[in-house]
């Protein structure tokens, strides 16, 4: 096995906040401007859906990839190229809006969607690894880094919204912050992580184990984390424009409303650990389930800006730990935690390659309000899945597991 180098938990524990904090600032510097693109390109609710499957296909391509190239390179190579066509969609992105170009857009979230879709599936597997020699929780912390990122560029978006700040340099400034968050994190990235080797590789073969699309329980806590992403996905692809054409906001209110969403991610995130370590994951993930299908049912049936609001901050509070949950679930599901963890992660982001072009065409048809009804209806079998994410008892396999695992170190 690939030896790390001598870097301490706590240097990587912060790298991995910076690493998540990229995606998440550069995430929402896009949504917070999506009404301002939108009116740039000239695009209805069914065009942007279209535009947004760019963020899809991208999404897609780089969760398939990355687990696969994790097992053959290791996390940081990965991380690395992933975080940098974040950077460089920004840019592509403000080129194609000021240009009026809907393909140079949807190219440029491709570019975001591969590289946010990928580099979170590597970052995924080296917080599983970091959370594991600690010993607690690290998981629901990491990701709140993603949604304090949010917060942060939610803010800066809602400023430049009411400053009447063009898009595109905007959306280069945001990308030149990312470029230096990630210079500086790269270092505390250690080599190998997830990285199986071919002697692993050889023992594997000795002793084949049923596929893990087999594994019934992993399959259950894969659709926990579809359908928490579709929770989170959805805010991050069309909060703004909800509040704008559903709710009729103004586009700073739609941005500021994003923002608490963002807020209450980022506070449930930070807070989830202590509760999860006191009353059980299973029991966290049901809760989180139905608060957020109770935000989404308000916002979608109740013709109230007041009642919305509120709606949006148990949207918030209720997706925040879910889809960090169910990957420590799926890492926690049996031996080769790594390939779990992928495999969970390309179930869930199922949720980004159809959920911006479903809900466009049918909020086209009824309304983005009405379209709220798939996300609603996934959070709710989320709550009915959610037993799948109990924590397991260590069984004689796993124990064997570990022997190996010491053995080859």
């Amino acid at each position: 096995m690939t030896s790390s180098p001598p870097i301490s938990l706590r240097r990587r524990r912060v790298a991995l906040y910076a690493l998540f904090l990229l995606p998440g600032l550069s995430m929402s510097a896009w949504v917070t401007r999506t009404p301002a693109v939108r009116d740039l390109l000239e695009a209805s609710t069914a065009q942007m859906g279209l535009v947004l499957f760019g963020l899809s296909i991208g999404s897609m391509l780089g969760i398939l990839s990355s687990g696969p190239l994790v097992m053959r390179i290791g996390t940081r190579p990965v991380v690395l190229a992933g975080s940098t066509l974040v950077v460089v969609a920004l840019p592509t992105i403000a080129l194609g809006a000021s240009a009026g170009q809907p393909l140079v857009t949807a190219f440029g979230l491709a570019l975001f969607g591969g590289g946010m879709g990928g580099g979170e599936v590597a970052m995924n597997v080296e917080g599983a690894d970091v959370e594991k020699l600690g010993g607690r929780s690290f998981l629901p912390a990491l990701h709140g880094c993603f949604s304090l990122g949010t917060v942060i560029g939610a803010g800066l978006g809602i400023l430049a919204n009411a400053a009447g700040f063009p898009v595109a340099p905007h959306l280069v400034l945001t990308a030149a912050v990312g470029a230096g968050l990630l210079i500086w994190a790269m270092g505390a990235v250690p080599a190998g992580t997830g990285k199986v080797t071919a002697d692993e590789r050889s023992a594997q073969a000795a002793t084949p184990r049923p596929a893990l699309w087999k594994d019934a329980r992993l399959v259950c806590i894969g659709g926990v984390v579809l359908a928490m992403a579709l929770a989170e996905g959805t805010a991050n692809d069309w909060l703004p424009l909800i509040m704008v054409d559903g709710h009729a906001f103004g586009a700073t209110m739609g941005s500021l409303v994003f923002a608490l969403f963002a807020a209450s991610m980022t506070v449930g995130r930070f807070a989830g650990g202590p509760i999860v370590e006191r009353v059980g994951r299973s029991r966290v993930l049901l809760v989180s389930a139905l608060f957020a299908a109770a935000g989404l049912a308000l916002i979608a049936y109740v013709d109230s800006q007041v009642a919305a609001v509120a709606a949006v901050v148990l949207w918030g509070l209720g997706a925040s730990l879910g889809f960090p949950l169910a990957l420590s679930a799926a890492g926690d599901s049996g031996p080769n935690p790594a390939a779990r963890v992928a495999l969970a992660s390309v179930i869930g982001y199922l949720a980004f390659l159809v959920g911006p072009p479903t809900l466009g065409f049918l909020g086209e048809e009824i309304g983005l309000r009405g379209a709220l009804v798939v996300p609603l209806a996934v959070a709710l079998l989320a709550a009915l899945l959610s037993p799948a994410t109990a924590t397991r008892r260590p069984t004689v396999e796993d124990q064997l597991e570990s022997v190996r695992a010491t053995r080859a170190d």
